[in-house]
């Protein structure tokens, strides 16, 4: 039921069909006034300087736009980083440290999945989960951090940052709850506006392929693998970040008979204890020298 109810709304937000738009036309006065909430919410709040270069990506919309592998290419780049996100999906609450410059210091339970992926592909970053930010950025200070990435940032209007906006299209163009935005793109709002296959370019790479492949994925909008699959035995979509158990694993691959599982880096990071075959759709953003130019130029600001 909750897989249903999380699809039908992926669908509602992003590719309504005629019901689904007459229920987002009922609920718009609803939207109105959460958007002007969500207006006042930022007009009335300051930024707090944290003697830190901080970056932020973002997105307006909820769901997924490619927020992970985006900070992944952009923090590579830099010494003595820090990655600070929530969380989402994960069984811990509070501040944990997932990994320092050196190690990884949790379980895929305790970071959730995206910090994960940034724990086992940005060796040079310490990475932090943590639902208040500020308390996250200044243990990332105190641990040696001079760059702060943050996951998902842009509603964070009190904290003094760069702001990089990844512009999602969706055909459903209302706030929460008639559509999927969080927020407007506020006029006094200075941010760097970055668009997928001009600004960045995903490049996707199969690795331990074999004949027979059944996709297993926990992302938002799966659909969006379909340009990149090869010839699979079934697709199988979860919600996002679920937490997959044994047994609907082994499920799969009985039904299809299937030599391995074809899963994105942030399933592989849930299900690779779990022992079986596994191939990787290895997806990553190359990105343009303008986008490093902006950040290089906040960087040098005094």
């Amino acid at each position: 039921m909750k897989k249903s109810f999380v699809f039908w709304v992926e669908e509602y937000f992003y590719n309504p069909n005629l019901f689904q738009k007459i229920v987002s036309s009922i609920l718009s006065p609803i939207s109105f006034l959460y958007c002007i909430m969500m207006f006042l919410r930022f007009k009335i709040q300051t930024e707090e300087d944290f003697g830190i270069k901080i970056i932020s990506v973002g997105n307006l919309n909820v769901g997924g736009s490619g927020k992970t592998p985006l900070v992944t290419a952009l923090s590579l780049k830099y010494e003595n980083a820090a990655i600070i996100l929530r969380g989402y999906g994960r069984e811990s609450k509070g501040l944990h440290i997932v990994k320092d410059f050196d190690n990884i210091l949790c379980d895929v339970k305790t970071s959730g999945d995206e910090a994960m992926i940034y724990a086992k592909l940005v060796k040079n970053a310490i990475v932090i989960v943590s639902e208040d930010r500020k308390i996250a950025i200044r243990r990332a200070k105190e641990m040696g951090a001079e760059i702060v990435f943050l996951d998902d940032g842009y509603s964070k209007h009190s904290i003094k940052k760069l702001d990089l906006l990844i512009e999602v299209n969706s055909e459903n163009n209302f706030c929460l709850p008639a559509g999927p935005f969080r927020e407007r793109l506020w006029k006094s709002k200075e941010c760097v506006i970055l668009r997928d296959g001009i600004d960045c370019k995903r490049i996707v790479n199969l690795k331990d392929d074999t004949s027979k492949m059944s996709l297993v994925t926990a992302i938002a909008r799966p659909a969006r693998l379909d340009e990149y699959l090869p010839e699979v035995v079934s697709k199988n979509y979860f919600e996002d970040h679920h937490t997959f158990i044994k047994s609907e694993i082994e499920d799969i691959f009985k039904r299809d008979d299937c030599d391995s599982l074809l899963v994105t880096y942030k399933d592989f990071v849930k299900l690779e204890s779990f022992g079986f075959p596994l191939s990787l759709l290895d997806m990553y953003l190359e990105v343009t020298e303008d986008v490093f130019i902006a950040i290089d130029d906040y960087i040098s600001l005094k």
